[in-house]
């Protein structure tokens, strides 16, 4: 099992979700974050000054069999993809187990996939 972790641009979040649950993955975590850029810069907005280093993104997480890694993965660089800097991350791990908490059962036939 893997698990993707994807922080996109919060701009093209309904477009990848729209484009997952096209691609039959019916199950994502998500959150909205803030993280630090490369750009510090400031800028002027009717008087009041704001600094752009503070980038509001969105994390999303799945967890998925061995199978659907590549498939979900080239769903985020198509769908979260726009060319300029700032598009985002994707990280790829592995998941050791995974446990269902009302049956009790383990490993991966507790990810019930429509595939």
């Amino acid at each position: 099992m893997k698990k993707i972790e994807a922080i996109i641009r919060k701009t093209k979040f309904e477009e990848v979700r729209e484009a997952l649950l096209d691609a039959d993955i019916n199950w994502f975590e998500y959150h909205d974050c803030h993280g630090i850029g490369q750009s510090r810069q400031e800028r002027i907005y009717r008087g009041v000054c704001y600094s752009t280093d503070m980038i509001e993104r969105v994390h999303i997480t799945i967890i998925c069999r061995e199978q659907f890694l590549e498939p979900t993965i080239k769903v985020f660089l198509e769908s979260a993809h726009t060319g300029q800097v700032g598009d985002g991350r994707i990280f790829v791990s592995d998941v050791i187990d995974c446990y269902s908490i009302r049956t009790g059962e383990h490993g991966d036939t507790v990810l019930r996939d429509k595939k």
